[in-house]
């Protein structure tokens, strides 16, 4: 270093003339990023995308992912997972597949870290409750508020200015999508197994189902446990997506694991004992947003001031119920809606 303090050479530049020298063809290069929308100087020790990993994980909206719901509404156990934990799942099963095959681990990391920002409390009945809420305003759907989450809602309105890439990836981690680059195609199976695998083993943890439930046809192809399944399900995408410019499974793999996901709907997704609680949480979403459409100027002001700048009362006050962590909203409802106890100190009423 310099006596100024500031590096006398590019790191930046090192570390992207070593991705051109050591990662796949296939993959996506930090120094032909198609870029951020308001442009801004680079640092001279991270790349682009390495930035953007470290924006997404000191943002308040990945802070919140600890209190909210992965599956299980408000569990009783430390041992449950939540968003957070989901995520960070999520990052480990990509980052391990992104090393193996060559590609970007950073731009990776960075999609798996921010895929889930724009999700609701109480996880999909959550997102199912507000859906059903702003559907002639054009419906919600927690990837698209992921992404409104990094472009608008963070810094008071000003976003996080994350590259298109990280974007998109963000955007478009549902089945049904399509990711611009391979990274962003790893990170949307790592999702579906991520949560695949923990969802098994949090239900078996909740008495829901027994791992012995699991029709042999699949344990057959994908394994008898949590760990055997993972590496199955890893180690038959790097076999079958090295070398190619696409991501993907074998067909076996693939058939058995989306049949393993309709052993869950079945199982668990839809099971009155572990969802019993679903029909309050539309209740109570669907009264705080009556609540708040009826009484705008008691939102906190960083949602205010995205009215004052245009944005539509609807959408805005769908912002801030889907920002909401379980325990929060919880909280505010008791409150808005709850009678309190009133009583006058030292005055007895008979």
């Amino acid at each position: 270093m310099s006596q100024t303090g500031k590096v006398s050479y590019n790191l930046r530049e090192r570390q992207e003339e070593r991705e051109h020298s050591f990662l796949s063809p296939y993959a996506t290069f930090a120094d032909q990023t198609l870029g951020r929308d308001k442009e801004e100087m680079q640092c001279d020790i991270r790349t682009d995308f390495q930035r953007d990993r470290d924006r997404i994980i000191h943002c308040k909206a990945f802070r919140r992912l600890k209190q909210k719901t992965q599956v299980f509404l408000a569990p009783e156990g430390d041992h449950y997972r939540t968003r957070l934990t989901h995520t960070l799942e999520v990052a480990q099963n990509a980052r391990t597949i992104a090393r193996a095959l060559f590609l970007n681990e950073d731009l990776t990391e960075a999609i798996a870290l921010g895929h889930d920002l724009g999700h609701t409390p109480f996880g999909h009945a959550g997102e199912r409750a507000l859906d059903r809420i702003t559907e002639e305003y054009g419906g919600f759907q927690h990837n698209e508020q992921s992404v409104r989450v990094v472009e608008r809602l963070e810094k008071n309105g000003k976003g996080l200015n994350l590259t298109k890439e990280v974007r998109d990836g963000i955007l478009n981690h549902q089945t049904r999508s399509n990711p611009m680059t391979l990274e962003g195609k790893v990170v949307r199976l790592s999702d579906k197994i991520a949560y695949t695998n923990s969802d098994i083993d949090d239900a078996i943890r909740a008495g829901i189902i027994r791992e012995a439930d699991i029709p042999k046809e699949l344990t057959d192809v994908l394994g008898d446990s949590t760990n055997s399944r993972l590496n199955t399900l890893v180690h038959d995408i790097v076999r079958n997506s090295e070398g190619k410019k696409d991501i993907g499974m074998s067909e076996p793999v693939e058939r058995a694991m989306f049949s393993l996901r309709q052993f869950l709907f079945k199982s668990v997704y839809t099971n009155p004992l572990a969802k019993g609680e679903e029909k309050k949480v539309k209740n109570m979403i669907n009264q705080l947003y009556e609540y708040y459409i009826h009484n705008i100027e008691k939102m906190p002001e960083e949602f205010l001031l995205l009215i004052r700048e245009g944005e539509p009362n609807q959408r805005v006050v769908c912002d801030f119920i889907a920002c909401m962590s379980d325990r929060y909203a919880v909280n505010l409802y008791k409150e808005i809606m709850i009678p309190k106890s009133w009583s006058v100190l030292g005055v007895e009423h008979r």
